[in-house]
């Protein structure tokens, strides 16, 4: 099981890769031809923007993992050292609550809006709140195994943080 989802994230990160290359090269082409050849590519400012919520949402998801995100912990750990494990648990039982809700909202909209075409791409423009929906789901299953798994685990991935 750690296998697979070990598997799982450095397939994310290659996508988040993939989705960034993608991006260079169809502004890039965007920019040089209408610069240089006075015309352009029109999808790919919409491709682009998709691009880009992918990768934000994605990225938001890997951060969380790796314990990445802002965090001011400098208080909880100077004057309360015993509630420390209390607090944090806490914490990602609202991360939870915020990811269920982000899950939630993004499968309504993606839901409410498949049926919406792009005049550019021909695109269902629900994909824009698809990444929303697997971010948000992602984010519930990690702060599930953050809140009830083993401290052991969650001990490896802040050493593998470091």
């Amino acid at each position: 099981m750690g296998r697979l989802v070990s598997l799982l994230w450095t397939w994310i990160d290659v996508a988040m890769a993939a989705l960034m290359s993608a991006m260079i090269a169809l502004v890039f082409t965007n920019v040089v031809m209408r610069y240089g050849f006075s015309s352009g590519l029109r999808v790919s400012v919409e491709l682009s923007r998709l691009g880009f919520v992918w990768v934000v949402m994605l990225g938001a998801v890997v951060v969380l993992r790796r314990g990445e995100h802002l965090a001011v912990t400098e208080f909880s750990e100077a004057f309360l050292p015993k509630a420390v494990p209390a607090l944090r648990r806490l914490a990602w039982l609202i991360i939870l609550v915020c990811a269920v809700m982000l899950f939630w909202g993004a499968q309504k909209q993606t839901i409410a809006n498949w049926q919406n075409i792009s005049p550019l791409t021909g695109l269902p423009t629900g994909l824009m709140y698809l990444s929303g929906v697997l971010s948000g789901l992602m984010m519930v299953f990690v702060a599930l195994v953050r809140i009830f798994g083993s401290p052991d685990y969650v001990q490896s991935l802040e050493e593998e943080r470091r």
